[in-house]
């Protein structure tokens, strides 16, 4: 089964789609009217949210689930060619602590040189290379626009984001009947600043926790969208303001379910830090700087998974009042 609706469609069907979502839906086409101050909205109360109208052909979308299947469909001596670039970017086989999940990864899509890696190691065939080498780009340039329109929404300079690494993960879930209700990924944050989901169009599973209300709500399916999510370093960067929204996957059908996701993580070089347009008098600088490098280390070590990490980042009271 493939994508239910085609691009006029999307543009045609905001409003249901609207109703149907337990997440925001913003629009990024229609910017800078009333989605703007539901962009910021949606960062600090859900710290997730559904896009239409962005930059990804839904054909792209079709031919990239085509190709990640195809990719873990490779025997299992290529697929360990995938190694890691940093610690955890590379693949992961299924194991006895998760027998459910599979992945492969690429750390930095804005790299061609290592997208160019990642495909030749895996053997990909001219057709693979050529459609990840579109999705890699096209994902990049999304993080980049929403970064952009959410820093002016909030009276930033909109360039505060470029040569941020992103990594890209594909995941497998080998979902069974004797599985089903149980949870494929444990609850969790993600680390770096925003996350681009393209969920699997036929498979549910994914839930997120209301930030307010501690509620979990199930993101079903809405083909031809994409799901954001914002993780610990957007927290940081925003000096709190922006929730790392807690998610997990749960096993819903005994099938295979196909998740394509990519993590703008933080600044190459330089500190994570809010910018001082972020810091007043209601809202206190928060965090002490800090380095992507230092952070991903701190949350391997602590082997934390749900934002606990950032505690160790926190202020003392006595420093904040002279911050």
């Amino acid at each position: 089964m493939t994508f239910l609706y085609r691009d006029e469609e999307i543009r045609n069907s905001n409003s249901e789609m609207e109703e149907k979502s337990a997440i925001p839906v913003i629009d990024l086409q229609n910017f800078p009217g009333k989605y703007e101050k539901l962009l910021r909205e949606a960062c600090e109360d859900w710290g997730c949210f559904r896009v239409v109208n962005h930059n990804i052909p839904i054909s792209l979308m079709i031919d990239m689930k085509a190709v990640v299947r195809s990719l873990f469909d490779l025997p299992t001596e290529i697929k360990q060619r995938n190694t890691d670039a940093v610690a955890g970017s590379g693949y992961v086989a299924r194991s006895e602590a998760n027998p459910l999940y599979e992945a492969l990864g690429l750390y930095d899509i804005g790299s061609s040189q290592a997208v160019q890696e990642f495909c030749s190691r895996l053997d990909a065939s001219a057709h693979q290379r050529k459609v990840i080498e579109a999705y890699a780009k096209a994902t990049n340039d999304l993080a980049m626009e929403i970064s952009r329109k959410l820093a002016e929404s909030m009276g930033l300079n909109g360039d505060l984001f470029e040569n941020w690494p992103s990594q890209f993960r594909i995941n497998k879930y080998h979902f069974t009947p004797e599985t089903v209700g149980t949870l494929g990924v444990q609850l969790h944050t993600d680390s770096g600043f925003l996350t681009i989901l393209q969920d699997d169009e036929n498979v549910g599973g994914l839930e997120v926790m209301n930030n307010k209300s501690g509620q979990f709500f199930t993101v079903d399916p809405l083909p031809g969208t994409l799901v954001i999510n914002f993780g610990d370093i957007g927290n940081a960067w925003s000096n709190g303001r922006f929730c790392n929204v807690k998610h997990r996957v749960k096993c819903k059908e005994a099938t295979v379910r196909i998740s394509i996701a990519s993590f703008l993580l933080g600044p190459n070089e330089g500190s994570v830090e809010a910018p001082m347009e972020l810091v007043d008098d209601q809202h206190p600088r928060l965090y002490v700087p800090f380095t992507w490098e230092d952070y991903r280390k701190l949350r391997l070590t602590t082997k934390h998974r749900a934002g606990e990490s950032l505690a160790d980042m926190l202020i003392s009271t006595q420093n904040r009042v002279n911050a």
